[in-house]
C-alpha cells in the first residue's frame, strides 16, 4: 500500500490517514507531496489523487480517498476491532465521535489551523472557537467516563483506536493554541502527544524544510 500525504506540519488529515495506516500493522510506504509547490498549485502533484487532496490510499491499484473512508477500509482488511470498541454501544459513540469531528468544528478549523512548526502563547480564542473546544472536551469525558477508564487504558475507549485517531489533531491544536482546557483533557491531550507514533510523526515534521506560511499567524513562537 501506499498513502500520500501533505506537510506533516500543517495537514491534519493527513496525520488521521497515517495514523490508520500504523494501527492496521500492514504494510505501507509514505509519499509526500508539498503544498503550495508549483507541482501542487499546477495540479500535477495531484494526478492521482481523485478527489484532489489528501490523504489518499493506493492498494493494489484501487484508491481510497478521505481519511474516514481509509478508516473503514483498513479496519476492512486489518480487522474492525483494531479501530473501533467491541461493545456495541461504545462502537457506536466512537461512530458518531468520529463522524462529528469528520463534518464539523468550522471555527476551530478555521482560527486554529494545524500548525507544528509554531506555537500561540498568546493566543485568544474565540467564543465560537471555545464553544467547538467545550463540545470536544464533553465527547472525551463521555467516552472516557462510560468506556474508557474502567479499561486502565488511558485512551478514550481503553485501547487506542479510531476516535484516538480522530481527534489526535485536535491535540495538536490544543498544545499549539494554548487553549483552555480541564484536567481531564489536557491529560488526554499529554497522552496522545506522547504516543510513540506521535512523536515520530512530530518529529519528521521539524525536518521538513518546505516553504508554507498560509498557517502561520502573528504572534507565532517557532517550536524548539
Amino acid at each position: 500500500m501506499k498513502l500520500i500525504i501533505a506537510n506533516r506540519a500543517y495537514s491534519s488529515w493527513s496525520l488521521r490517514g497515517w495514523l490508520a495506516a500504523k494501527q492496521s500493522l500492514l504494510p505501507f510506504e509514505t509519499e509526500l507531496r508539498v503544498m503550495d509547490s508549483p507541482d501542487w498549485l499546477s495540479g500535477a502533484a495531484k494526478a492521482d489523487m481523485p478527489s484532489g487532496m489528501v490523504p489518499v490510499l493506493w492498494d493494489h491499484g484501487e484508491a481510497v480517498w478521505d481519511s474516514l473512508a481509509i478508516v473503514l477500509y483498513l479496519a476492512d482488511k486489518a480487522g474492525h476491532d483494531r479501530f473501533w470498541p467491541r461493545e456495541v454501544p461504545a462502537r457506536a459513540l466512537a461512530y458518531a465521535m468520529c463522524a462529528e469531528m469528520h463534518a464539523g468544528f468550522g471555527p476551530l478549523r478555521r482560527a486554529c489551523p494545524m500548525n507544528l512548526k509554531q506555537h500561540f502563547p498568546q493566543f485568544q480564542p474565540s467564543s465560537e472557537v471555545m464553544a467547538d473546544v467545550r463540545r470536544v472536551e464533553t465527547m472525551w469525558e463521555q467516552a472516557r467516563g462510560r468506556f474508557g477508564a474502567e479499561t486502565g487504558e488511558p485512551w478514550l475507549f481503553g485501547r487506542f483506536g479510531a476516535a484516538d485517531i480522530y481527534y489526535a489533531p485536535v491535540c495538536t491544536r490544543i498544545d499549539t493554541y494554548h487553549l483552555p482546557v480541564g484536567d481531564v483533557a489536557r491529560a488526554y491531550v499529554e497522552q496522545v502527544l506522547a504516543h510513540p507514533w506521535m512523536v515520530e510523526w512530530r518529529e519528521a515534521a521539524s525536518a521538513e524544510n518546505h516553504e508554507f506560511t498560509r498557517y502561520d499567524i502573528p504572534g507565532g513562537v517557532p517550536r524548539r
